[in-house]
């Protein structure tokens, strides 16, 4: 569980930051900070509930509610931090998303804001300290993908485990 509450610690750490993002387009809608303090509520030690699985699903359909990519973004980073605590130990490549998409949507909201993504990649691939690194390295590598959230969960993926 210590490990499990470190994962929910990292993604709610990247997700963090991007909650401005929806609130500035969405003031009212407080599904994504409610993900946010789900996930919190786990990694300070609560025990794992369904408040994680319903707050995700919930920022989830936030993120489905707003029309600005960064404000999706955000919605979805948060229901992926409050995810992320359903992490399964089977060492498949599906599940690194529930350890690297935050991070990736972070990535995305930087390289929207500011154009500088691989400084992004590697100051939120910082951000995973031990024993994150060597959680990620259970799971085969984050494949590529399509969209550019996998591609940048990609980019996390290599360099944390660099």
């Amino acid at each position: 569980m210590d490990e499990l509450r470190a994962v929910v610690r990292f993604a709610a750490d990247c997700a963090q930051g991007l909650l401005p993002e929806f609130e500035a387009v969405a003031p009212n809608d407080s599904r994504p900070r409610e993900a946010l303090a789900a996930a919190r509520i786990f990694a300070e030690g609560a025990a794992r509930s369904n408040r994680q699985r319903t707050a995700a699903f919930a920022s989830h359909l936030a993120a489905k509610a707003v029309a600005e990519e960064t404000a999706q973004l955000a919605a979805l980073a948060c229901g992926d931090a409050a995810a992320s605590a359903y992490l399964h130990p089977i060492a498949k490549a599906s599940q690194v998303g529930h350890i690297l998409r935050a991070a990736a949507c972070a990535a995305r909201v930087a390289e929207l804001r500011m154009g500088a993504t691989r400084e992004a990649v590697l100051a939120l691939a910082a951000r995973a300290t031990s024993p994150v690194p060597e959680i990620l390295r259970r799971y085969p590598s984050a494949p590529a993908g399509s969209s550019r959230v996998a591609q940048l969960m990609s980019e996390l993926d290599a360099a944390i485990r660099g």
